[in-house]
């Protein structure tokens, strides 16, 4: 089977992490896994798992974001186009990546017997089953609600083209996810938003729910960080909900010791750092980035109070991994948070600073009611769970597509 995924960030940014936890758990099972992925590239945990880069100019390099290639950088005339779309403010790597993957797999169509898609969605997948190659597409969540909430938070009409041209790729997502057959999706919120903004056929959409790794995420014996608050969200961008839990931490901190650690790596002077000085916060929050699995492990385990502050979510592997570190969660009431959550955790409206306030400063009163909000997570995910389970039922969608044949 090939994987297809376009960037593949293995510690943030859910498409690098299911990438990575369902290669290991299908190789777990005795297949053949091979991984074509774009920078930045994953890291896999199985040796028996090939990884075959398919390398873009890498225009949007964390060091070097946006830099110009130098001539002898080109290659091909994809090269040329990825260019072009990024100095017109698009984001082209979703079509290019698919271009590059169609090219890879024309010429290895004996290969492989199914391509799984990891959110492409690019115009080059189109034309995948027609080398003969069943597909199967995985869409965590359509971009387009990330799109909405992005240009409704720009200010000015500069901001709000620059915001349209960008996410000009949700089109093209659109367009293909209509046509390319078998999706699987995380929850019945992230279905219902396929169907409503890209027009895709319910029938063709299956729901999967993701798993959490409960080698690195669970309890741990050594005591919780008094006042700790932690969230695993991307700092600067407002689909994630940062501002929101900032204010509140800002408001608690007035009358209780709490600090808050943010898992991201916000831009210098950008909103979250300027939010940041604004409310004065100092050391009451720290942001962390490029840490180990077993170094983010342990500091949700060392949390006294975990929070996903998102205005919209497909799925939040980061609110499972809360809950599978016996870590009380408070979770926004949005997308599919209270499908994930369900009562093993506290849901508030999101966007509502009073309220995330109000139910951090509860919890970080009530040492039992921590206590019972992290059983009730813990024994959650042990119910649900669990990427063995995950793997194994994507085999069965990957049986499926093969016997029905490419479409």
């Amino acid at each position: 089977m090939a994987l297809l995924s376009y960037r593949s960030k293995p510690h943030c940014g859910g498409q690098g992490v299911y990438l990575r936890h369902l290669s290991r758990e299908l190789a777990a099972l005795g297949h053949h896994v091979e991984v074509l992925s774009g920078q930045p590239y994953p890291e896999l945990d199985d040796e028996r798992i090939t990884l075959t880069k398919l390398p873009s100019l890498d225009l949007y390099n964390d060091d070097d974001p946006f830099r110009t290639p130098g001539l002898k950088e080109y290659r091909d005339w994809i090269d040329v186009l990825e260019v072009a779309h990024m100095r017109t403010g698009g984001f082209p790597e979703p079509l290019t990546f698919s271009l590059r993957a169609l090219r890879e797999l024309r010429g290895r169509r004996a290969d492989f017997d199914v391509v799984h898609d990891n959110q492409v969605l690019g115009f080059g997948n189109l034309r995948i089953p027609g080398l003969g190659l069943p597909l199967v597409t995985s869409i965590h969540h359509p971009i387009s609600v990330d799109r909405r909430i992005e240009i409704e938070a720009a200010k000015g009409i500069k901001q709000n083209f620059g915001k349209r041209r960008w996410y000009g790729f949700v089109r093209m997502q659109a367009r293909v996810s209509r046509r390319i057959g078998r999706i699987l999706t995380v929850s019945e919120s992230s279905k219902v938003d396929i169907v409503k903004d890209f027009g895709a056929d319910p029938g063709d959409i299956h729901i999967l729910p993701l798993g959490v790794d409960t080698r690195v995420f669970h309890p741990r014996e050594a005591p919780r960080v008094p006042g700790r608050i932690v969230a695993v969200a991307s700092a600067d961008s407002p689909i994630k909900g940062v501002s929101t839990l900032l204010r509140a931490v800002a408001k608690l901190a007035t009358e209780r010791d709490v600090h808050v650690v943010v898992v991201s790596k916000p831009t210098k002077d950008g909103p979250t750092d300027r939010l940041v000085r604004e409310l004065s916060l100092g050391e009451r929050v720290r942001f962390v980035s490029g840490i180990s699995d077993d170094e983010l492990g342990e500091l949700l385990a060392g949390a006294e109070i975990g929070v996903v502050p998102s205005l919209y979510e497909g799925f939040s592997l980061p609110a499972v991994e809360h809950m599978a570190s016996g870590t009380p969660l408070v979770a926004s009431r949005t997308g599919a948070l209270p499908e994930v959550v369900g009562d093993a955790g506290v849901l508030v409206e999101p966007g509502d600073v009073e309220e995330l306030a109000s139910v951090l400063r509860r919890l970080h009163d009530s040492a039992a009611e921590r206590a019972r909000v992290a059983e009730a997570g813990l024994q959650r995910v042990q119910e649900r769970f669990a990427w063995p389970a995950v793997a194994a039922a994507t085999v069965e969608h990957y049986r499926s597509a093969i016997a029905t044949g490419p479409r």
